[in-house]
């Protein structure tokens, strides 16, 4: 083999494990087992239910399945109530609703 094969068989081996590494860090499981999801999906799932709730603070979001969703977004709204947006695979809302969780700490 030539340098200039093995030296592009190495370089594509790191970005093919560079890649993976990313993926895996993007999605990530919670003790109740929903996955938190990070990065540009995340960005544009937060930005939609933001929108949605005239604004606010997005907690966490996490892949959903309740009432046809994909996306789950945790919002505190500006008046201080955490609500869950179910976003679905375009990032338009399905719901907007309480969040359980918010409930069972209070």
């Amino acid at each position: 083999m030539n340098r200039k094969l093995i030296v592009g068989a190495v370089a594509a081996g790191i970005t093919v494990a560079v890649a993976l590494a990313g993926a895996a860090a993007a999605v990530a499981s919670n003790d109740d087992g929903d996955q938190t999801v990070t990065g540009s999906r995340s960005a544009r799932a937060t930005a939609a239910a933001l929108a949605a709730t005239e604004g606010g603070t997005a907690n966490s979001v996490e892949r959903d399945s309740e009432n046809g969703a994909t996306w789950e977004v945790e919002v505190t709204k500006p008046d201080g109530t955490t609500v869950d947006v179910r976003l679905d695979q375009t990032y338009q809302v399905v719901v907007i609703e309480g969040d359980s969780d918010a409930s069972k700490d209070g």
